[in-house]
């Protein structure tokens, strides 16, 4: 696992308050909503606010790209090593 996936696996954690969840719990792959992690909207939200605030990375609204970011931790590590 990359340090960045690790961290964030971490800010997922924390900024949705999932204490009954280790990093190593959630699969790199997995979808972060509906199927694989049960994420929803607000969670998203919270989450695009917690990752603007740790990378300064903005990922905007409910687009298609924005989609494609959020699919996973593996795409969202890509997303912000992308954007560095």
């Amino acid at each position: 696992m990359s340090e960045l996936t690790h961290e964030i696996k971490l800010l997922i954690i924390e900024a949705l308050d999932l204490e009954d969840l280790t990093p190593e719990e959630i699969d790199d792959d997995a979808p972060l909503f509906v199927d694989g992690l049960g994420l929803d909207s607000i969670d998203a939200l919270e989450l695009g606010v917690a990752i603007k605030n740790a990378y300064n990375v903005k990922i905007d609204g409910n687009t298609d790209d924005s989609k494609k970011h959020f699919y996973s931790v593996k795409s969202l590590s890509n997303f912000i090593q992308s954007i560095k």
